[in-house]
């Protein structure tokens, strides 16, 4: 991480933080996705804040949070197809994080318990993508957990990453994709650096994955490309819009897109991270810092627009 980045003060980054993240208790974060459904019709998912685990308290905290979740979609008023699915990052449930040479111990015993809560309760589960370090075990994570009758289970995939061409022949038949460049920085040997070649394999990712029955969920802030993707990539395949979405981050100031996105009857869901506790969260958006340093023009901007 840029050094700069690190010495912004904590009470700074949750300043600039607050656009991006949904309140610091799971109350919170569900009132929002009521009201991002009440208001505009956009879907979401949930997100825990849980970074840089080092006790197994810490990771048991996480695991029992996720089971609260869980319990929290199940008893929402929305319909079952519009309910938030959860987003699950494995480096949350261990204090053996495989980037510093553990071996991820606890991580799939998690995984797997949040799993059958949620196939008793009927929620939907995404395994998140992090970085280089953890792709070969979510993937197997992802096939034993689809093996043992977990079928209703979607991941992420990185574009910037070379392997990931050849890791969409991993997948389990149908499976729902979230398609990102991705916020890891990674050495030039193994990924992209360029970022309009990682939204180039956005599209061309996309259209296999389509092609291969799989539901996309195509997650990106650039319009253009969004815009391609529905334009050229959709049309090519000849799906319907049961077939795919649209996703972006919670905050990131496009209302009139996705109000555009909605009328024309495309599916649009909203990433929704939220805390329990704001350290967390400040951890978080230093790293989307470090990927994006013009995020606090753009913040600024959106906080005066929004007095």
């Amino acid at each position: 991480m840029n050094p700069l980045i690190r010495l912004i003060p904590a009470p700074l980054v949750r300043f600039f933080a607050r656009p991006y993240v949904a309140g610091d208790s799971l109350a919170a974060a569900m009132a929002v996705v009521h009201r991002l459904h009440r208001e505009r019709g956009l879907l979401a998912t949930l997100d825990l804040l849980a970074e840089d685990i080092r006790t197994p308290e810490q990771a048991q905290a996480n695991l029992d949070t996720y089971l609260q979740m869980v319990d929290a979609v199940a008893a929402s008023p929305l319909a079952p197809a519009e309910r938030p699915t959860l987003s699950l990052k494995p480096s949350s449930y261990t204090i053996a994080p495989l980037q510093h040479g553990g071996d991820a111990a606890g991580s799939l015993a998690a995984m797997t318990a949040i799993a059958e809560r949620a196939r008793e309760r009927g929620v939907r589960l995404t395994v998140d993508m992090e970085g280089r370090h953890w792709t070969d075990f979510t993937l197997s994570a992802l096939r034993s957990l689809h093996e043992a009758g977990h079928r209703d289970i979607g991941c992420v995939l990185q574009t910037r990453l070379h392997r990931t061409e050849k890791d969409l022949d991993q997948l389990p038949a149908g499976m729902r994709v979230r398609l990102v460049i991705g916020i890891y920085r990674e050495p030039a040997e193994i990924a992209l650096v360029d970022k309009p070649a990682m939204k180039e394999r956005m599209l061309q990712f996309a259209e296999v994955l389509l092609r291969r029955g799989h539901y996309v969920e195509f997650a990106s802030h650039d319009d253009a490309y969004v815009r391609r993707f529905l334009g050229e990539v959709v049309p090519k395949v000849g799906v319907g819009p049961d077939r795919f979405e649209v996703q972006m981050l919670y905050g990131v100031p496009r209302e009139r897109f996705l109000a555009d996105l909605r009328s024309k009857g495309i599916r649009a869901r909203l990433y929704v991270p939220f805390a329990v506790g704001w350290a967390m969260a400040i951890q978080y958006l230093r790293r989307r810092l470090d990927e994006y340093p013009a995020m606090v023009w753009l913040v600024t901007k959106n906080l005066l627009l929004r007095r």
